[in-house]
C-alpha cells in the first residue's frame, strides 16, 4: 500500500457495495484520498482499513436526492459511479439508481468543474432490451455522456469475487438442495471477471490512461455457458449435484413469483436478461477497450473461487485438508 498521499480527492459512489470496496482499495494503494458516498455511512467503517488512517472517509448520499450528490462531489479532483442494483427494492427503482442517479452524479460532476466521471456499467447495457435492468444501465450510460462527453464507461460481465451475487448465491443453494437450475437450459455464455481486476481498470481510468469519451468491456480469461460455470464451482467446493434444465417460459413465471420476495433467488427480468450472452464484444477487442488492452491480466476462475467458497463445502474451509 502506498504510504505517501497524492494530494488528490477521488468521490466514490457506492463505496461500500461489493465492487465499490474494491475500487477504494485499488485507489487507496495509489495514493488518492477517498471519499465513499453511501447512503448509510455508520455501516461503511469496513472501509477505513482500507487505507491509511484518515485516508478514507465515508460521507452521506443518495442519488434520489441531487443536493447531496452536489455535496459529496463537491471539492473532488474525480468521481466514480459503482452503484447499481441486481433487483429492484422499495425506493431502489432500476430507474432511480440506474438511469436517473448518473446523470445526477455527472450533473452533480459537471457543476464541480470536472471534464469526466468514471462510470461502471454492465455488459448487456441496451436501450431496446426486453430487460429493464438492461434499458436503464444503457439510459445510465446515455446520461453521463450526454452531460460530461470525457466521461469513461466500464461494462464488465458478471463480476465474481468474495460476496459475489453469482458464485454464492449457487453455492448456498448446492448446500440445501439436490439440484441446481440450469435456466433457460444452461446455454447462455459468461466472461467472469474478477472484482480486483475491474477496481484496477477504475483506478487507471481515474489515473488517465483510458480513452475519454470511451466505452471498455471487461471479461475474464475464459468464456464459460451457464452450465459450465456451474460444474466449475460444485468442482471448487466438491459437491455433486443434478443440473435441471429449466425452460424459459418455466423460469419467467418462477421468477414473477419469486420477485415478491425481499431479497429474491430469481426475477422475471432476470431471466431476460439469460437470454442473451453477455461477453466481451469483438469490437472491443479489436479496439483493444479490454483488460487486456489495458495491460491488466485477467484472473481465472480456478485461481480465484477456491478462495472464498470453502465455506460452502460438505465440511467447511477445511474440507480438502481432511483425512480418510
Amino acid at each position: 500500500m502506498s504510504t505517501a498521499l497524492n494530494g488528490k480527492l477521488v468521490t466514490v459512489f457506492g463505496g461500500s457495495g461489493f465492487v465499490g470496496r474494491h475500487v477504494i482499495r485499488a485507489l487507496a494503494r495509489k495514493g488518492y484520498r477517498i471519499r465513499a458516498a453511501v447512503r448509510r455511512p455508520d455501516l461503511a467503517t469496513h472501509l477505513q482499513p482500507l487505507g491509511a488512517p484518515g485516508q478514507i472517509m465515508p460521507v452521506q448520499a443518495n442519488l434520489r436526492y441531487r443536493w447531496s450528490v452536489d455535496r459529496a462531489v463537491d471539492g473532488a479532483d474525480a468521481v466514480v459511479n459503482a452503484v447499481g442494483i441486481l433487483a429492484p427494492t422499495g425506493k431502489q427503482t432500476f430507474e432511480a439508481v440506474q438511469s436517473f442517479g448518473p446523470r445526477a452524479i455527472a450533473e452533480a460532476a459537471r457543476g464541480a468543474g470536472l471534464s469526466g466521471i468514471t462510470h461502471i456499467s454492465a455488459i448487456g447495457a441496451d436501450a431496446d432490451s426486453p430487460s429493464t435492468y438492461a434499458q436503464t444501465k444503457a439510459a445510465g450510460e446515455a446520461a453521463v455522456f450526454e452531460t460530461l462527453a470525457d466521461s469513461v464507461v466500464l461494462r464488465p460481465s458478471i463480476i465474481f469475487g468474495p460476496e459475489d451475487g453469482f458464485f454464492n448465491k449457487f453455492a448456498a443453494m448446492s448446500a440445501m438442495t439436490p439440484a441446481l437450475p440450469l435456466i433457460g437450459g444452461g446455454h447462455t455464455l459468461f466472461q467472469p471477471v474478477y472484482v480486483r481486476d475491474v477496481a484496477e481498470a477504475v483506478a487507471q481510468s481515474v489515473d488517465g490512461q483510458l480513452t475519454a469519451g470511451s466505452v471498455y468491456e471487461l471479461g475474464g480469461p475464459e468464456v464459460l455457458s451457464f452450465k459450465e460455470c456451474l460444474e466449475v464451482m460444485l468442482t471448487v467446493i466438491n459437491r455433486q449435484r443434478l443440473l435441471v434444465p429449466l425452460p424459459f417460459p418455466v423460469a419467467s413465471v418462477m421468477g414473477k413469483l419469486l420477485q415478491i420476495l425481499p431479497s429474491p433467488m430469481l426475477t422475471a427480468d432476470q431471466v431476460e436478461l439469460l437470454k442473451s450472452d453477455n461477453i466481451v464484444s469483438e469490437d472491443a477487442i479489436k479496439s483493444g477497450r479490454t483488460l487486456q488492452g489495458l495491460n491488466i491480466e485477467p484472473s481465472t476462475l480456478a485461481a480465484i473461487l477456491p478462495t472464498y467458497l470453502g465455506m460452502f463445502s460438505e465440511h467447511g474451509q477445511y474440507d480438502t485438508y481432511r483425512t480418510t
